[in-house]
């Protein structure tokens, strides 16, 4: 690409490509793949004229798999991070996700606005949407992409639509409660992942329940075992930044370390990652939770207090599912309370009038 390319340059070619995908009787598939190859090209090009190395700039094709909501078309990393995602919809539809009437289209929303960097388009519309929010007006082509062919041209928002997309880092939460959300929100994403990818028999998730069953819950439904791994994944995530280990090398890496230090979660972090077959089973919302995890200052959070993991749960069930925090009965009990409990209970047990055992509540009987 020259310095001399402009937006229009690069839309032009976008809809010469388009078209001619279209027109041509040997390609099948639905309309929105036909868009995969030159949307590629458009968005890398975007990504020169936002000041960035072009080369810096990857897509990774998501799935083809129609019946897959929580897996967008394209995941965009710059220098192999992570940054967003691209979902494109056949031309004419839109890239307004919250008027689409399609069930599938509208299922697929409410999963996919957990994601904190997602573009939207149909070919001739664009949109941004950050933490399920419009980030900016909505960019419309001038021309219609399956008709214009070169005559297809951008207005000046797209070049500034692209670069907010490009330049998106995780914005660290400033409180424990902000902490929740951001975790429930990304959990929920989890969550809904394991159990689409059982429903599709994943070998590696799919034994991994088995396991869960055979040595834990025996009774467990899919349901369960997708909430439960997405917890587990979540906390043990947490914890690691707890203790200062950084998550910009994976989840294995942090899994490793919390284990080195003989900490059950670090153990069970581990399991829970190692033994997925495909590596990639998970990759939208595994990724996106450590790349938006990593960020968490949690000295800072806490504010030096060591009680904050015991009512952080409590704030996170509140934003994740108020339902399983009243059966649970998750709800948090101030530190003064529950050493004034531990102590009566030691004193009744130590008592020589109740129950003689002069070790409390380190006595084994």
């Amino acid at each position: 690409m020259t310095s001399s390319t402009t937006p229009n340059d690069i839309v032009s070619a976008f809809g010469a490509s388009v078209k001619a995908t279209l027109a041509n009787p040997a390609i099948s598939g639905e309309p929105e793949e036909q868009l995969r190859t030159p949307l590629v090209t458009l968005v890398k090009a975007m990504a020169g004229l936002a000041g960035l190395a072009t080369h810096d700039i990857d897509l990774v094709g998501e799935t083809k798999l129609p019946d897959l909501m929580i897996r967008p078309d394209f995941a965009i990393t710059r220098k192999r991070a992570l940054i967003g995602f691209i979902e494109a919809k056949a031309p004419g539809k839109g890239a307004d996700p919250t008027k689409f009437k399609d069930k599938h289209d509208k299922a697929q929303w409410e999963k996919l606005k957990a994601l904190p960097n997602l573009v939207y388009t149909d070919g001739n519309a664009f949109s941004l949407w950050q933490n399920g929010k419009l980030a900016m007006p909505i960019v419309r082509l001038d021309g219609d992409v399956e008709t214009a062919g070169r005559a297809l041209k951008a207005p000046p928002e797209l070049i500034s639509l692209f670069t907010v997309f490009y330049e998106w880092n995780p914005i660290p939460p400033r409180s424990p409660k902000q902490l929740a959300e951001t975790a429930a929100r990304l959990c929920r994403l989890l969550r809904d992942e394991v159990a689409e990818q059982l429903a599709r028999k994943a070998p590696g998730l799919t034994g991994l329940m088995e396991d869960w069953r055979r040595l834990l819950f025996p009774h467990a439904t899919d349901e369960e075992f997708a909430d439960g791994y997405a917890q587990a994944v979540t906390f043990g995530l947490l914890m690691a930044k707890a203790r200062h280990i950084s998550l910009k090398d994976g989840i294995e890496e942090a899994a490793k370390t919390l284990r080195r230090s003989n900490t059950l979660i670090g153990a069970a972090l581990r399991l829970l990652t190692e033994q997925v077959d495909d590596e990639h089973t998970l990759d939208t919302s595994l990724k996106t939770l450590t790349a938006v995890l990593d960020v968490i200052d949690w000295d800072k959070l806490s504010k030096g207090e060591p009680e904050a993991w015991l009512y952080f749960y409590e704030l996170f069930l509140q934003q994740y599912d108020v339902r399983l925090r009243k059966r649970t009965g998750s709800y948090y009990t101030p530190p003064e309370i529950v050493t004034a409990m531990v102590r009566l209970v030691d004193e009744a047990l130590t008592s020589p009038d109740r129950f003689n055992l002069p070790k409390g509540l380190a006595s084994r009987t």
